[in-house]
């Protein structure tokens, strides 16, 4: 008689990606339509789940500057499920920046962590640069931070790749 040999239990790996969607968080049941002013709590909260920081006066001018209806210049789009915000994006066009033709800069986009991966992330990016080719630009840019890996590996799934500009800091003296 040969015995089989039973496989051992995996242990969950701590470093491997999940796909945490919730039940009714379903593409479909999710619109992209422009912030409201009734969105910014749900904005604020979700940012500060994230970066772990409540950022309220920050986050209204923000809403007073880009969530202007009726420009395709600027953009503060979110994705709802009914009365709940899943995501949010930022964005604008600049014009002659650094030398470049006018172009899309998305400077903020965040999905909230349960509902990630679940195609909000690019619907809110294909929204804004739909708005951005109606504003006649061909190109679109963001900046990001060198060691966050999650926004990185988001756009470049989206197509999205090193561009021809440096950035350059320095510390100023007191």
């Amino acid at each position: 008689m040969t015995t089989t040999p039973i496989p051992a239990k995996r242990r969950p790996d701590p470093h491997r990606r999940t796909r945490a969607i919730a039940p009714d968080a379903s593409v479909e049941a999710v619109t992209i339509r422009p912030a409201r002013r009734g969105d910014l709590d749900h904005v604020i909260t979700l940012d500060a789940t994230v970066t772990g920081r409540e950022k309220r006066s920050y986050w209204m001018s923000v809403y007073k500057r880009y969530g202007a209806p009726g420009t395709a210049r600027s953009q503060f789009l979110v994705a709802a499920a009914g009365d709940q915000v899943r995501g949010f994006i930022i964005g604008e066009v600049r014009d002659w920046e650094f030398g470049s033709a006018p172009c899309g800069w998305v400077f903020a986009i965040d999905v909230d962590p349960a509902f990630r991966q679940s195609g909000i992330g690019a619907r809110l990016l294909k929204a804004i640069c739909a708005s951005f080719r109606r504003a006649r630009v061909t190109r679109v840019r963001t900046i990001l931070a060198r060691d966050n890996t999650l926004i990185l590996s988001f756009f470049r799934s989206q197509g999205m790749m090193a561009g021809p500009f440096i950035p350059l800091e320095m510390d100023l003296p007191d």
